[in-house]
């Protein structure tokens, strides 16, 4: 067998077909990934990564392996040398494993030159070296399995003709076929099973870097069917019966041992973030559905910049990991504006549907021009629909970092959805009413989200005057308790049922306003109020928890702006002025409630102080670096925004915001006389959370009209906040949902290119991947040669 080897490599390279044959593989690559405009150009996609040249490799190779094998035995046939090499000493097998192994030890040897466009990629990224190389080389393990399968399918083709040009077009189909034949078939039925016979169903896996056994399996199956099918061809005499049985015998083994691999299989995702590999809470909720979940994606269109086509990628591959968990999920992708002579109406339909539509810059030939895209999805199960958003909105935000935020929040939005269509509501949340808390109207627009997860409902304390333990058993049937800015003391005997609640493992969140100022508050004719301390009775509450809310209020140039009217009469025009008390806060932690968050906006808000305790506690938000506090009482006035802004009086360092508080808390009564008396008392909790927020205000939505608007939506900026996202994260943190919240902390990394490097040196690089493996031939080709002469010369 190793002399049939070393004699087909050899018989390659001594004739240039050979050589035309890997340089015409080497300049298409070239052209289509470095040089031609399109969807597989690398340095126009913008991303580090090699996904062009894993979606190109298998057509061009398509052509490629063909030309390879065709003359393996049909040229045999032809010479007549078939039936002496036969009579050698080798078996049937071996000379067949001989043509296989040689054809395709050329095929790799054609690939070999292609990992240049490996270093050109590492070296092209932002920074230097940003490359997945785990998901690169598992996604070349896919495309050598994949050309195995076409060599075997080449090197059998050239057993049923004399001609090499029909072994070549015969070959070139049944690839075809083996490649895309059995998925466009599953397109006219409603299972996905025919689907899998092909070979695009399971390269598409390996490429992205996901090694799986079934994957492996399959391919390697192929293989061998083909080589036994072709050590058949080169029988001779005619095919008999056994023959026939064996083969048959042979394929159901194969069919059997690739079914039994569905069930029992190894898969491991090779890509650094494990951007393949669903999170165990993902898991479990898409695994409650015991129906179909029928997923229309509108992120879909002809003139996409590139950041938007990787989203859909990244889209396809996560549904396609969904639909690989369980079979029910079934996805589409649907361009909505395809027609163009119901376009208006089409968009105006969908924003009615809460599908608003969003416009991108997409920039070619140094024009630019807006597309407008959908990016969002409607997931529907058991004749329920949500609506999944697509892309996570950042304030001032590139489009590369938009795309950056929406990959890595993609599990978690459609973990989310899917969520809120299997899973039924459990768990119950008290909207607490009775310290003159923010009426139902302000506070309507998150209720809303919380009801899509829980039971949501008011409860007041007002009874507890008359009957406390009926009250605290009340409230104890409650999971969650949620204060939205109170404004009136709380009794003692309020206090301490709340305190209870805490201690008998209850969770709350708790946004409170330690001054009293309303930005409402300061529309009128003298512009101006007065800011003052609000006392709540709360503060030895809290204290004894470990956190303090101090009587002051926070002001930083980063803040969120203020529309004011200015200009007399007609001639007035809305601006946007810079207002210090409306401070934009974030985290700089990847804890899962603030991950990958949005900016939260908060008007006059006071820092929190963390005291020590056994407590762990967690800033969530906070402020930017630069600040200062003002105390109470304090005129605030409207003609602050026609000052300059000094930075030096901003003096003080980042604000605490929103606290996070965890543990096993002491009773903010122990060792005191309480108001009344309970049973089985507690002065020590089990183990709970409570989240302290500094504003009121982050719960608050507009209401215009007597309708309320989207929480977070700044209507005169079109901005739109991270409140509720923040919120939301927060109450389902507290409720310990599913663990669907640590999802948001799984990290994805977009790996970028350098552009402005690109720029720079695009004709060197360009030059590079597609002269160098070209020389590198040519030098392989003069070498061989060369020494091939000097052997047969001596």
């Amino acid at each position: 067998m190793l002399a049939l080897l070393k004699k087909e490599i050899n018989t390659f390279f001594a004739s240039p077909i050979g050589y035309l044959v890997i340089a015409i593989f080497l300049v298409l690559n070239g052209l289509f990934l470095w040089v031609f405009k399109g969807e597989f150009n690398i340095l126009d996609y913008g991303f580090a990564d090699l996904s062009a040249f894993f979606l190109l490799a298998p057509w061009i190779l398509l052509f490629l392996i063909p030309a390879v094998t065709m003359r393996s035995f049909s040229d045999e046939k032809k010479q007549g040398t078939l039936e002496l090499l036969l009579t050698k000493p080798i078996s049937h097998l071996n000379i067949v494993l001989g043509k296989f192994l040689g054809a395709f030890i050329l095929i790799l040897m054609a690939l070999l030159p292609t990992l240049l466009y490996v270093y050109s990629v590492f070296q092209l990224g932002n920074p230097i070296g940003n490359l997945d190389l785990g998901s690169t080389f598992g996604s070349y393990f896919g495309l050598v399995f994949l050309a195995a399968a076409y060599t075997t399918i080449g090197v059998f083709c050239s057993t049923l003709s004399y001609n090499q040009i029909v072994a070549f077009i015969t070959s070139v189909f049944i690839c075809l076929f083996f490649f895309i034949g059995f998925e466009g078939i599953s397109g006219f039925t409603s299972s996905t099973i025919v689907e899998q016979f092909g070979m695009n169903y399971h390269y598409k896996s390996m490429s992205r870097g996901v090694i799986d056994s079934r994957d492996i399996i399959y391919f390697l199956s192929v293989v061998v069917f083909f080589i036994l099918l072709t050590r058949l061809g080169i029988k001779t005499g005619k095919v008999n019966k056994t023959d026939v049985t064996k083969i048959v015998m042979v394929f159901m083994g194969l069919l059997v041992l690739n079914i039994a691999s569905t069930y029992a299989y190894k898969r491991l995702d090779v890509t650094t973030d494990q951007r393949y590999t669903l999170s165990d809470s993902a898991k479990d909720i898409i695994n409650k559905a015991d129906s179909p979940i029928v997923v229309d994606v509108f992120l879909k269109g002809d003139d996409f910049p590139s950041e938007f086509r990787r989203l859909q990628t990244e889209t396809r591959q996560l549904l396609e990991e969904f639909s690989n968990e369980n079979g029910n999920v079934a996805f589409s992708f649907i361009n909505p504006l395809e027609d163009e002579s119901t376009r208006q109406q089409t968009i105006q339909v969908m924003t009615q549907r809460g599908l608003t539509p969003m416009q991108l810059e997409v920039k070619e030939n140094g024009k630019a021009t807006q597309e407008v895209i959908f990016p969002w999805a409607l997931a529907s199960y058991n004749e329920q629909t949500v609506i999944i958003p697509l892309v996570k909105t950042k304030i001032g935000a590139s489009q590369q970092e938009l795309v950056t935020n929406s990959v890595q929040h993609l599990e978690y939005a459609f973990a989310d959805g899917f969520k809120k269509l299997v899973t039924p509501k459990s768990k119950k949340i008290a909207v607490l009413k009775g310290n003159t808390q923010l009426a139902d109207r302000y506070i309507a627009d998150f209720a809303k989200t919380l009801g899509e997860y829980y039971f949501i409902a008011p409860f007041t304390l007002d009874s507890v005057a008359n009957n406390s333990q009926k009250t605290l058993q009340d409230l104890s049937g409650y999971d969650l308790v949620i204060s939205a800015k109170p404004t009136e003391p709380f009794t003692e005997e309020e206090k301490f049922v709340l305190d209870q609640y805490t201690m008998q493992g209850g969770k709350s969140l708790w946004l409170i306003d330690a001054v009293a100022m309303e930005k409402d508050s300061l529309y009128n004719e003298a512009g101006k109020n007065y800011a003052i301390g609000r006392d709540l009775n709360l503060t030895d509450f809290f204290f004894n928890y470990g956190v303090r809310i101090n009587p002051v209020m926070v002001a930083t140039p980063y803040s969120a702006p203020i529309t004011l009217a200015i200009g007399d009469g007609s001639d007035s025009q809305f601006q946007h002025l810079n207002w210090p008390y409306s401070p934009l806060a974030n985290s700089e932690s990847n804890h899962p409630i603030t991950n990958n968050l949005n900016f939260v906006r908060f008007d006059f808000a006071s820092p929190i102080d963390t005291l020590k305790n056994d407590i762990n506690k967690t800033i969530l938000l906070e402020t930017a670096p630069i600040s200062r506090l003002e105390g109470t009482p304090r005129e605030i006035s409207l003609e602050l925004v026609t000052k300059p802004i000094d930075p030096k009086t901003f003096n003080s360092e980042t604000q605490s915001l929103a606290v996070l508080l965890e543990g096993e808390f002491k009773s903010a009564f122990a060792n005191l006389v309480t108001p009344f008396d309970v049973k089985a008392r507690k002065d020590k909790s089990v183990a709970t959370k409570m989240i302290l927020i500094s504003d009121g205000d982050v719960i608050k939505n507009d209401v215009v009209r007597n309708r309320p608007q989207e929480l977070g939506f700044d209507r005169w900026t079109g901005k739109l906040y991270g409140n509720k996202e923040f919120l939301l994260n927060a109450v389902n943190y507290l409720l310990d949902d599913n663990g669907l919240i640590n999802i948001r902390s799984k990290e994805i990394e977009v790996a970028f290119l350098n552009q402005e490097k690109i720029a720079e040196e695009k004709t060197l690089w360009q030059l590079l991947n597609i002269g160098l493996p070209i020389a590198l031939l040519a030098l392989f080709g003069f070498g061989f040669n060369y020494l091939r002469k000097k052997k047969y010369a001596s």
